[in-house]
């Protein structure tokens, strides 16, 4: 088991955490949620002890061991794959340290003889037999082939040193768990293994994850970080949200129905308080105004942005028609002789182990980069509207602030209109007048949307549209995509978005390998069976 005692943290006067007082305990893995900047992270580093709290302290019994997903991609660039996974078990890790410099000495006294014997037998009591085979099992699960177990992990891309260093965390059953947005960068495939490896995982799982059909899938239970608190409940995202959601929803009705009692009380009393005959009732009715039961309603760090598309022009039945497109990146083929139409009413998710050669398509069709052969046409009725993967170089214009910013995209240039159009977006009051090169990755993203729904377009392309949101955004999201009635191309690996939006199916390697108006369930069925 892992708890707080009135732990607290302030950071430049701001209050995160006051007086949290909570328990995980074993068996269960916590989802734990809150908006971004409510302190998500930093509370998983207090709970690693990776940072102090300004009051209280983490309590972890001394004979458990904590596991952490490590986020530095370079700290173990000069190990092996395999070593940099056994790494995770810092003691087993030790004693196999310890004990292949004994056996490595040239002169081995009667004294190494019997130091030696103790690590053989508390390697043995580890698990260190198992130790390479278990480390590789685990990786080939994840997706990381056998020929990289003995490479060097600078050697390795950054999507595969995710995998290894989750592999990392994962290893050796550690006791406590904890693992911030474990599935980023996870393919399908490797999430399917992780959501099946913590299934069956039997300690204590403190996860992050802005995935919410990996925290329903995965999660017992719900650690909310609101108000300052950090509340636990049982069951998985949408049982929270649901009952959360009727929880505000039946305190604001009894708000309700008390401030209309108030104002029934308040108007008789100012009619009949200065008449003697009435004078006995009024008296009785500010008696009842003043017993009047008010809930506390506090304000949540939480906010839904609205995403709405509305379409300028109808699309006609014909809509993109792409003939033949290959395309090479430093003379490796990404794409080869891609072919596919769409029609109106598709809403297709690419899919596909290789996230650039997706990016790549999307940035030929949307006009970026030119392929190296084939092409594309789009009908004569549509209107797109591209949503990049990367968004730097739209904030580099220099505007001044964000009105002036959304002004270069908008045909009402009214600044009023502008900064309720931002409001929308949660950028109310001064947030307006930001500067668009100091925002953050997830202020950009909404940006990016309060763009393209000014544009009017019947096409969205999208690559990875939910990146940097916070859960409430990526609902807005969702659903602002599941009504638009225009027709979509997008990458995610967010299960929920594509099994919501997503009407048809398109993989990709290299070429087109499976094509087909299916939901994503159902492809995962297809995929399982083969």
């Amino acid at each position: 088991m892992i708890s707080t005692s009135n732990v607290s943290l302030r950071f430049g006067g701001k209050k995160l955490f006051e007086d949290v007082n909570v328990k995980f305990t074993p068996g269960n893995c916590y989802g734990l949620i809150g908006a971004n900047g409510a302190g998500k992270s930093t509370f998983l580093k207090i709970l690693a002890k990776e940072i102090e709290p300004n009051t209280g302290e983490v309590i972890i019994p001394s004979n458990l061991r904590l596991s952490v997903l490590k986020q530095d991609h370079y700290a173990y660039d000069e190990f092996t794959v395999l070593t940099t996974v056994i790494m995770g078990n810092e003691k087993l890790f030790k004693v196999m340290k310890e004990k292949d410099a004994l056996y490595a000495k040239e002169e081995f006294s009667e004294a190494d003889g019997v130091r030696a014997s103790d690590l053989e037998t508390e390697f043995a009591e580890l698990n260190g037999w198992e130790a390479e085979s278990d480390a590789a099992v685990m990786l080939a699960g994840l997706g990381i082939k056998d020929e990289l177990h003995h490479k060097k992990m600078g050697e390795l891309t950054a999507g595969d040193k995710v995998k290894v260093l989750l592999a990392q965390a994962l290893f050796g059953k550690p006791d406590i768990l904890l693992l911030d947005e474990p599935t980023n960068h996870l393919d399908i495939y490797a999430i399917q293994w992780l959501e099946e490896f913590l299934l069956n995982f039997e300690n204590t799982v403190i996860v992050i994850s802005h995935d919410r059909h990996f925290l329903n899938k995965v999660c017992t239970n719900i650690a909310d970080i609101d108000f300052g608190k950090v509340t636990t409940y049982s069951g998985n995202y949408d049982f929270w949200r649901q009952s959360s959601e009727l929880n505000q929803r039946l305190k604001s009705d009894q708000n309700k129905k008390a401030s209309d009692k108030a104002e029934e009380l308040k108007a008789f009393i100012a009619r009949f308080s200065a008449n003697a005959s009435k004078s006995r009732q009024a008296s009785s009715r500010q008696k009842q105004l003043e017993k009047l039961d008010f809930v506390d309603l506090p304000v949540s760090s939480r906010k839904q942005p609205f995403i709405g598309f509305d379409i300028k022009r109808e699309l006609g039945n014909d809509v993109l028609r792409v003939e033949g497109i290959s395309k090479k990146l430093e003379g490796n083929p990404l794409l080869k002789d891609v072919s596919f139409t769409l029609k109106k009413g598709d809403k297709v998710v690419l899919l596909g182990r290789n996230d650039l050669a997706k990016t790549m398509l999307m940035e030929i069709i949307s006009g970026q980069i030119k392929p190296d052969s084939g092409s594309y046409a789009w009908g004569i009725t549509t209107s797109v509207s591209y949503f990049p993967t990367d968004n730097s170089a739209y904030f580099k214009g220099g505007e001044a602030t964000l009105v002036d910013w959304l002004r270069n995209y908008s045909e009402d240039k009214d600044e009023s209109f502008l900064r309720g159009f931002l409001g929308k977006m949660l950028f109310s009051g001064n947030d307006a007048l930001k500067s668009p090169s100091v925002l953050s990755g997830g202020e950009r993203v909404r940006c990016m949307f309060a763009k393209m729904m000014l544009s009017g377009a019947n096409i969205l392309i999208l690559d990875g549209p939910t990146n940097h949101l916070d859960l409430e955004s990526i609902t807005a999201v969702n659903e602002g995509l599941s009504r638009f009635k225009g027709t979509v191309i997008f990458t995610s690996h967010d299960h929920e978005l594509i099994q919501t939006v997503a009407n048809r199916i398109i993989e990709i390697d290299q070429t087109v390998v499976y094509d087909n108006h299916i939901t994503y369930d159902e492809y995962l069925q297809v995929v399982a069976r083969h």
